[in-house]
């Protein structure tokens, strides 16, 4: 349109532009039938991976390309990383780019959460508690406990009686 309405030749033109004259007429070729000029172009591969990725991808939501990308060459599909990346990308199913940044500033805001920041072990003890049902209508009760600061984990302690869970 451009080059038209300023009644330059086509010659000159590409010559402005700096693009090779051959590959402007097949452009102008391909429009003036109607057809795109680029693409889309068949991707084999792509389409191949795809049920398998996606399936990976939605067992577990929190891995990322690459161990999915290890399950799917397990599985037996000869595929790479960067079509495994594209391809989480295409149905959203990659974790933003901003995941990390999150997990740290949560770290950050639990450590906050102390008066004084533990400096040494036996000063911060977590706990955790959990109760099962089983299919027989019993329950076990789950305890553990973990020191904070050196991150040493103390057995847990599986009971069917609350009164057991003493620690």
């Amino acid at each position: 349109m451009i080059r038209v309405d300023a009644g330059m030749p086509t010659a000159r033109f590409v010559k402005l532009i700096g693009m090779p004259e051959r590959s402007y007429r097949r452009w102008q070729a391909k429009a003036r039938v109607g057809a795109r000029p680029k693409g889309p172009w068949p991707q084999p591969a792509k389409d191949a991976a795809r049920p398998l990725v996606t399936k990976h991808a939605l067992a577990k939501p929190e891995w990322g390309h690459r161990k999915i990308w290890a399950l799917t060459r397990h599985d037996g599909h000869r595929v790479s990383q960067a079509t495994v990346l594209r391809l989480l990308r295409d149905d959203g199913l990659i974790l933003p780019s901003e995941y990390q940044k999150q997990r740290r500033q949560l770290a950050k805001d639990r450590k906050a959460a102390f008066a004084r920041t533990p400096t040494g072990p036996n000063q911060v003890w977590q706990l955790d508690f959990s109760e099962f049902e089983t299919t027989q209508g019993g329950t076990w009760r789950i305890a553990g406990c973990r020191d904070w600061f050196s991150k040493l984990e103390h057995p847990l302690h599986v009971s069917e009686r609350t009164r057991d869970l003493a620690l």
